[in-house]
Protein backbone atom coordinates (compact mmCIF):
# COMPACT_ATOMS: atom_id res chain seq x y z
CA UNK A 1 0.00 0.00 0.00
CA UNK A 2 1.39 3.35 -1.02
CA UNK A 3 1.45 6.00 1.67
CA UNK A 4 0.97 9.69 0.98
CA UNK A 5 4.74 10.12 1.38
CA UNK A 6 5.40 7.30 -1.09
CA UNK A 7 3.12 8.93 -3.65
CA UNK A 8 4.82 12.27 -3.22
CA UNK A 9 8.27 10.71 -3.66
CA UNK A 10 7.13 8.84 -6.77
CA UNK A 11 5.63 11.95 -8.35
CA UNK A 12 8.66 14.10 -7.54
CA UNK A 13 11.03 11.47 -8.88
CA UNK A 14 8.90 10.92 -11.97
CA UNK A 15 9.35 14.57 -12.89
CA UNK A 16 13.05 13.74 -13.34
CA UNK A 17 12.19 10.89 -15.71
CA UNK A 18 10.31 13.25 -18.04
CA UNK A 19 12.24 13.82 -21.24
CA UNK A 20 14.17 10.57 -20.79
CA UNK A 21 11.39 8.02 -21.35
CA UNK A 22 12.91 6.48 -24.46
CA UNK A 23 16.43 6.29 -23.04
CA UNK A 24 15.38 4.93 -19.65
CA UNK A 25 12.94 2.47 -21.19
CA UNK A 26 15.43 1.16 -23.73
CA UNK A 27 18.09 0.80 -21.06
CA UNK A 28 15.70 -1.10 -18.77
CA UNK A 29 14.75 -3.46 -21.59
CA UNK A 30 18.41 -4.03 -22.53
CA UNK A 31 19.24 -4.81 -18.91
CA UNK A 32 16.33 -7.24 -18.78
CA UNK A 33 17.37 -8.99 -22.01
CA UNK A 34 20.96 -9.38 -20.77
CA UNK A 35 20.16 -10.33 -17.18
CA UNK A 36 17.13 -12.49 -17.99
CA UNK A 37 17.73 -13.72 -21.56
CA UNK A 38 14.59 -15.86 -21.49
CA UNK A 39 12.59 -12.62 -21.79
CA UNK A 40 13.81 -12.23 -25.37
CA UNK A 41 11.36 -14.94 -26.45
CA UNK A 42 8.51 -12.41 -26.27
CA UNK A 43 10.19 -10.25 -28.90
CA UNK A 44 11.04 -12.63 -31.77
CA UNK A 45 10.29 -9.97 -34.38
CA UNK A 46 12.43 -7.26 -32.73
CA UNK A 47 15.98 -6.26 -33.48
CA UNK A 48 17.23 -6.65 -29.90
CA UNK A 49 20.62 -5.07 -30.48
CA UNK A 50 21.46 -2.18 -28.14
CA UNK A 51 20.00 1.08 -29.37
CA UNK A 52 17.74 -0.49 -32.00
CA UNK A 53 14.71 1.56 -32.99
CA UNK A 54 12.39 -1.25 -31.91
CA UNK A 55 13.86 -1.53 -28.42
CA UNK A 56 13.90 2.25 -28.02
CA UNK A 57 10.32 2.53 -29.25
CA UNK A 58 9.05 -0.20 -26.95
CA UNK A 59 11.04 1.21 -24.04
CA UNK A 60 9.35 4.55 -24.56
CA UNK A 61 5.93 2.85 -24.58
CA UNK A 62 6.73 1.06 -21.33
CA UNK A 63 7.91 4.20 -19.55
CA UNK A 64 4.98 6.24 -20.88
CA UNK A 65 2.62 3.56 -19.54
CA UNK A 66 4.35 3.85 -16.17
CA UNK A 67 3.88 7.61 -16.40
CA UNK A 68 0.15 7.08 -16.86
CA UNK A 69 0.21 4.78 -13.84
CA UNK A 70 1.96 7.49 -11.81
CA UNK A 71 -0.87 9.88 -12.73
CA UNK A 72 -3.42 7.25 -11.68
CA UNK A 73 -1.82 5.79 -8.57
CA UNK A 74 -5.16 5.73 -6.78
CA UNK A 75 -6.82 3.73 -9.56
CA UNK A 76 -4.19 1.51 -11.13
CA UNK A 77 -6.63 -1.23 -12.11
CA UNK A 78 -8.61 1.08 -14.34
CA UNK A 79 -5.54 2.88 -15.69
CA UNK A 80 -3.80 -0.36 -16.67
CA UNK A 81 -6.82 -2.45 -17.68
CA UNK A 82 -6.11 -2.36 -21.43
CA UNK A 83 -2.44 -3.20 -20.93
CA UNK A 84 -3.38 -6.05 -18.62
CA UNK A 85 -5.77 -7.44 -21.25
CA UNK A 86 -3.18 -7.09 -24.00
CA UNK A 87 -0.43 -8.86 -22.08
CA UNK A 88 -2.67 -11.60 -20.67
CA UNK A 89 -4.89 -12.47 -23.61
CA UNK A 90 -3.04 -11.40 -26.75
CA UNK A 91 0.66 -11.49 -25.94
CA UNK A 92 0.45 -14.15 -23.21
CA UNK A 93 3.41 -12.75 -21.32
CA UNK A 94 4.33 -14.68 -18.18
CA UNK A 95 3.54 -12.22 -15.36
CA UNK A 96 6.87 -12.89 -13.64
CA UNK A 97 8.41 -10.78 -16.40
CA UNK A 98 6.71 -7.65 -15.07
CA UNK A 99 8.70 -8.05 -11.87
CA UNK A 100 11.92 -8.63 -13.79
CA UNK A 101 11.43 -5.46 -15.83
CA UNK A 102 10.55 -3.57 -12.65
CA UNK A 103 13.87 -4.57 -11.11
CA UNK A 104 15.73 -3.46 -14.21
CA UNK A 105 13.88 -0.15 -14.30
CA UNK A 106 14.85 0.51 -10.69
CA UNK A 107 18.50 -0.07 -11.57
CA UNK A 108 18.16 2.47 -14.39
CA UNK A 109 16.63 5.00 -12.00
CA UNK A 110 19.41 4.43 -9.48
CA UNK A 111 22.13 4.81 -12.12
CA UNK A 112 20.70 8.01 -13.58
CA UNK A 113 19.43 9.68 -10.43
CA UNK A 114 22.43 8.83 -8.28
CA UNK A 115 22.17 10.24 -4.78
CA UNK A 116 18.63 11.42 -5.49
CA UNK A 117 17.56 7.77 -5.62
CA UNK A 118 17.51 7.52 -1.86
CA UNK A 119 16.50 4.42 0.09
CA UNK A 120 13.11 6.10 0.64
CA UNK A 121 12.63 6.67 -3.09
CA UNK A 122 13.75 3.10 -3.76
CA UNK A 123 11.22 1.78 -1.27
CA UNK A 124 8.41 3.89 -2.73
CA UNK A 125 9.21 2.78 -6.28
CA UNK A 126 9.48 -0.83 -5.19
CA UNK A 127 5.97 -0.67 -3.75
CA UNK A 128 4.64 1.22 -6.76
CA UNK A 129 6.17 -1.09 -9.36
CA UNK A 130 5.02 -4.13 -7.39
CA UNK A 131 1.49 -2.72 -7.46
CA UNK A 132 1.77 -2.12 -11.21
CA UNK A 133 3.01 -5.70 -11.75
CA UNK A 134 0.16 -7.07 -9.62
CA UNK A 135 -2.44 -5.13 -11.60
CA UNK A 136 -0.94 -6.26 -14.90
CA UNK A 137 -1.16 -9.85 -13.65
CA UNK A 138 -4.80 -9.57 -12.49
CA UNK A 139 -6.26 -10.91 -15.73
CA UNK A 140 -4.23 -14.10 -15.43
CA UNK A 141 -6.34 -15.37 -12.56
Amino acid sequence: MLTADDKKLIQTTWDKVQGHQEDFGAEALQRMFITYPQTKTYFPHFDLSPGSDQVRGHGKKVVNALGNAVKSMDNLSQALSELSNLHAYNLRVDPVNFKLLSQCFQVVLAVHLGKEYTPEVHSAFDKFLSAVAAVLAEKYR
